[in-house]
């Protein structure tokens, strides 16, 4: 795993310490934690990867030619409208979280 430090050591209170190892299967708990946090970004990036799928199956296309075609006045709604605001306004939240989440993966593990 990449951004380890061998010689720091994770301190965790003894009962976190038993859960980290159980639901990991790991006894380690170092080795424990960057499974949990591995996983959970791994389960962060699914979701975000979804919800930006539902969008460009309403919209379709992708949220870059959303972008251009609202900024452009091309798309068959109204840029404006409550809808096509509020769905920008989303989608756009998942792909700047996306980035996040992969650059986070990319950096660490």
């Amino acid at each position: 795993m990449r951004g380890t430090d061998t010689a720091s050591k994770v301190m965790v209170s003894p009962r976190i310490g038993a859960l980290l190892s159980q639901v990991t299967e790991v006894p380690d708990l170092e080795l424990a934690l960057w499974k949990v946090l591995s996983e959970y970004i791994d389960l962060k990036i699914a979701q975000i990867k979804q919800q930006a799928h539902e969008f460009e199956s309403k919209w379709e296309m992708t949220f870059t030619e959303f972008a251009e075609r609202c900024g452009s006045g091309t798309l068959d709604q109204d840029p404006y409208a409550y809808e096509v605001e509020s769905d920008y306004w989303e989608w756009e939240a998942a792909e700047t979280l996306l980035q996040h989440y992969e650059n986070l993966k990319a950096q660490w593990m």
